[in-house]
């Protein structure tokens, strides 16, 4: 009997939505006994770690066909194609592509299947122009959903590939947001995240140039019974002023921001080609915790940057500080070919290696500080699977309560154990 088909997801939110398409896609074009891959490009270390989780699932399962898509995939069609592992490769645009699946289905069901070199399928993604055509209705019983609001990038820092592979930045239409919003409400998901490569970038090539802003209360009054909307990463220099209050003001909307800062020094900044400075980060945290003091912050940071000195890296660290971060997503420096900073001075591995290490930590110690000002408080939290409970600041609470996976639970938060809160029902 053939197994079903596995989806194995790295990388981003908007990754793991776009599984769930894939997952659809394969089982309405009646692909089985296949693996795919959905692979991410951010680091060289993510590529590696794609190539070796190809090889593993060759072991597990063998008589699998293997399936790599994604931005690796993207970026890099030709070398995952010379794995002999790997029995197709496509792109991000085609992934989403009912017919690539239907085509597929038909190529690798033949006896024997055709050769890898005969199913590779990237087009170029800088000629997309759509995103988010592929509305899904739901995602089973888990308590959140992804909601894909927007893809690609129009920005070229100097150390990021993934405008390459996920193109220009689109923005998929206000109507056909909310519709996917309600649908989601619908079938049960108590929590939507907003996903896209780069979401405050939204609305820049629709008619009117709307912003996040609005699209966000079109959301909110669209789908009344929506109980917590959350933003993934944004860039803090795209907040509109609509925004800004929905965030600092809505209840609805969680107490909760993930910010694209990359670096805490203002020179690293400018040869990252970012478009905010650091005094910028610590106003915009400041401004909003002012109005909501409940707020949580969490950034992602680069650690090893090209030229970065002792004095420029210290200044990543105390900005986890001064900017009340509790939340850190640390990246070591990774050089990818065609991009400028790999053109740059680059720093000892090993000293790239170290520094990431000390951001790690900082962070670890930001968040079991800001872990630990919570015990003793009682939150509303949405019951997630495994014992667990997801607050609106994204901390997660081990819980024994009774309810279904979406129900929401008055808790009392009573220590912190091994980076999770504990609570029990109040």
């Amino acid at each position: 009997m053939a197994e079903p088909t596995d989806i194995i997801t790295f990388g981003c939110r908007l990754n793991a939505a776009e599984s769930e398409t894939m997952r659809r896609l394969a089982a309405g074009a009646g692909l089985a006994d296949a693996v795919v891959l959905n692979t991410c490009a951010v680091t060289n270390e993510a590529v590696r770690t794609a190539r070796q989780r190809i090889r593993r699932a060759k072991r597990e399962r063998p008589d699998a066909r293997i399936i790599v898509t994604g931005c690796a995939a993207q970026t890099e069609p030709g070398a995952f194609a010379a794995m002999p592992e790997v029995a197709a490769v496509i792109g991000n645009q085609e992934k989403l592509d009912a017919a690539q699946w239907e085509t597929l289905g038909q190529a690798l069901g033949q006896e024997p299947a055709q050769e890898a070199d005969e199913i590779i399928s990237v087009n170029d993604i800088m000629s997309a122009r759509e995103t988010a055509g592929h509305m899904i209705d739901g995602y089973g019983d888990r308590a959140r959903a992804f909601l894909q609001i927007q893809n690609g990038c129009d920005h070229r820092c100097t150390f990021c590939i993934i405008p390459y592979g996920r193109g220009n930045s689109r923005s998929a239409p206000v109507a056909q947001v909310v519709e996917q919003a309600k649908k989601l409400v619908g079938a049960g998901h108590r929590e939507l995240v907003l996903t896209g490569v780069d979401i405050t970038s939204w609305g820049a090539d629709l008619d009117g140039a709307p912003k996040l802003g609005a699209l966000i209360a079109a959301i909110l009054d669209g789908a009344p019974d929506l109980y917590r909307l959350r933003l993934s990463s944004i860039d803090g220099a795209e907040i509109d002023d609509e925004l800004f209050e929905r965030v600092s003001g809505d209840a609805r909307v969680a107490p909760h921001l993930h910010l694209s800062l990359q670096a805490g020094d203002n020179m690293i900044l400018k040869r990252m080609k970012r478009r905010h400075s650091r005094e910028d980060a610590i106003e915009l945290c400041a401004s909003i915790r002012k109005r909501r003091p409940d707020i949580a912050f969490g950034a992602d940071i680069i650690a090893g940057f090209p030229t970065e000195n002792e004095e420029m890296f210290q200044n990543s660290l105390d900005i986890v500080d001064e900017a009340g971060l509790s939340w850190l997503h640390v990246f070591p420096f990774s050089p990818r070919e065609g991009t400028p900073a790999a053109r740059m001075p680059q720093l000892p591995r090993a000293t790239v290696k170290d520094r990431a290490g000390r951001l790690r930590a900082k962070g670890d110690a930001a968040a079991t500080a800001f872990l630990d000002s919570l015990v003793g408080r009682t939150e509303d939290a949405i019951l997630e699977s495994g014992g667990r409970a997801r607050l609106g600041n994204f901390a997660v609470a081990r819980i024994e309560a009774p309810g279904r996976i979406g129900d929401i639970v008055r808790i009392r938060i009573t220590g912190r154990d091994d980076g999770a809160l504990l609570g029990e029902a109040a």
